[in-house]
């Protein structure tokens, strides 16, 4: 379904819950967005034209995606944590003929109206912005919106191990509008129980792709989605307890920042209204959902899969405890291929590769889009891991930050789930550094808890930690901090550019 059928059946129902408290329903969504959609299409945009985002989280966001998805538009929702370089890029590479920004990005807003010239329609939210049109302006001269067509999302990868690339598909023409709402609708239906009496949250940047495609999802069912400004540890409790959630989305960052809230807090607020508790975009320490587990109740799915969509688990929490890491059985076939381009045996990780699934290409570079697929024709999103005896699937690390050290491979990704909770410290990044002798040997840079010294002595603790709970050759050799590390809003670790810091002027094994 798509928000036109909630605005017939239940225009006064909520489809959108604000920080403030206050709440668009589905039919005033429905009517804004059918005035975006007659903005563009008075500019000129027609089916299969682009129209691009740089927008924080805000329930105009939603408007927009609407208007254009009901529209026949492709819509990329930039990520707003790139430099304005890589803004301007995605902006030309997305073909984007309309632009929407937040008037509070006024230098960006700037270099976008020097830079990208091809653009016809500039529009900001939130102010006024020399050379944008303001959103409230256009959307008051409005006229008819064109027939409803389907568009589709149309993102980019975070950038965090290369350059930026969009997922592109054919627009459909069923009337079930984008694919991956479409898949997301029926597993919230039927394998989460969602209804439109239900409540959901997620703290997700709006750019990133189960930020805007499962709260879309959540409308198409007819349920009402929290629009968070941004993760934060204690309001997500709070939000919970005061609007009785039902479903939330989280990733492992997420969940181990809660953890740490003192345990006042955590007793403080009530969360026995949540049924379903989902997480996904990285590896979760089994450490860390047991004690989620023990918190929330035994309730947290998990779903492992890619914007590219040919690559999909999910796990629920019995099948979890039985199976401690694991992300599931993979939907179609999965083989763990060796460096020789060997197929691996049971429990020893490689490279995962997949068949079947749908048709993608990432856009205007054929060469990217092949670049997933072997010899056999299956494909492959990067990551390392194994399959057990039972057919499930555990993640050990990307393949680009396999650690090889005098010909062994090391995954870092055991040795960062590991540090993460140590009570002295917030985050972790743990990752291959040049070495002499062995090639490259396991480095860890840290962000201590506030009030922690750093020094020396940290050091020795954190080493001789990893060494407790660790193969020798997994851990630190040594450690460093830093008063942050480097993460998008949705938990994603930029783990390239700390690592970058200890390879200039040397080879590195990262492309």
């Amino acid at each position: 379904m798509n928000i036109a059928d909630h605005a017939t059946s239940a225009a006064a129902s909520p489809a959108l819950i604000l920080p403030d408290g206050g709440a668009i329903a589905f039919g005033e969504l429905y009517a804004r967005s059918r005035r975006v959609a007659a903005v563009l299409h008075r500019a000129g945009l027609r089916r299969g034209d682009g129209v691009a985002l740089v927008l924080p989280n805000r329930p105009e966001f939603f408007e927009i995606t609407w208007g254009c998805q009901l529209s026949g538009l492709y819509y990329t929702a930039v990520n707003t944590h790139f430099t304005p370089e890589e803004v301007a890029y995605v902006i030309d590479d997305c073909d984007a003929k309309a632009v929407f920004i937040d008037a509070t990005m006024t230098d960006l807003a700037a270099h976008i109206r020097a830079v990208n010239t091809d653009v016809d329609v500039r529009i900001t939210i939130g102010g006024v912005l020399t050379g944008w049109q303001t959103y409230d302006e256009v959307l008051s001269g409005a006229g008819d919106a064109p027939p409803i067509s389907d568009g589709s999302e149309m993102l980019y990868s975070s950038g965090t191990t290369g350059r930026p690339k969009a997922v592109r598909r054919t627009l459909p023409a069923d009337g079930n509008g984008s694919w991956a709402q479409s898949v997301l609708e029926m597993a919230l239906t039927h394998r989460y129980d969602m209804t439109p009496a239900s409540v959901y949250l997620s703290p997700a940047p709006l750019y990133h792709a189960a930020g805007v495609n499962y709260t879309m999802a959540v409308n198409r069912v007819g349920a009402a989605a929290i629009i968070m400004e941004k993760f934060d540890a204690e309001t997500v409790l709070r939000l919970i307890e005061t609007h009785r959630v039902t479903h939330a989305q989280f990733v492992p960052t997420m969940f181990v920042r809660m953890l740490k809230l003192p345990d006042a807090i955590r007793r403080k607020y009530d969360v026995s209204s949540l049924q379903y508790v989902i997480h996904a975009a990285a590896p979760c320490p089994v450490d860390v959902k047991h004690q989620m587990m023990e918190w929330f109740g035994p309730i947290i799915h998990e779903y492992y899969g890619g914007t590219e969509g040919f690559a999909g688990t999910t796990i629920g929490p019995q099948e979890w405890l039985a199976h401690p890491g694991s992300v599931g059985i993979p939907m179609s076939p999965v083989h763990v291929i060796g460096d020789a381009g060997e197929e691996l045996p049971v429990g020893q990780a490689g490279e995962l590769y997949f068949e079947g699934g749908p048709d993608f290409e990432y856009f205007k570079d054929p060469a990217k889009t092949a670049s997933v697929y072997n010899e056999r024709g299956w494909r492959s999103l990067g990551d390392m891991g194994y399959v057990d005896a039972d057919g499930y699937m555990y993640l050990t690390d990307r393949s680009t930050f396999m650690i090889v050290s005098g010909g062994v491979n090391i995954y870092p990704q055991e040795a960062e789930n590991l540090l993460v909770m140590h009570p002295k410290l917030v985050d972790a990044a743990v990752f291959g550094v040049p070495n002499e002798e062995f090639g490259e040997e396991v480095k860890a840079v840290v962000q201590p808890v506030a009030g922690i010294a750093a020094g020396p002595e940290l050091e020795a603790e954190l080493i001789e930690y990893c060494r407790t709970h660790l193969a020798g050759y997994k851990c630190p050799r040594s450690i460093e901090f830093d008063p942050e590390l480097p993460r998008d809003p949705n938990g994603k670790l930029y783990k390239r550019r700390i690592r970058e810091r200890y390879w200039q002027g040397r080879a590195s094994r990262i492309v």
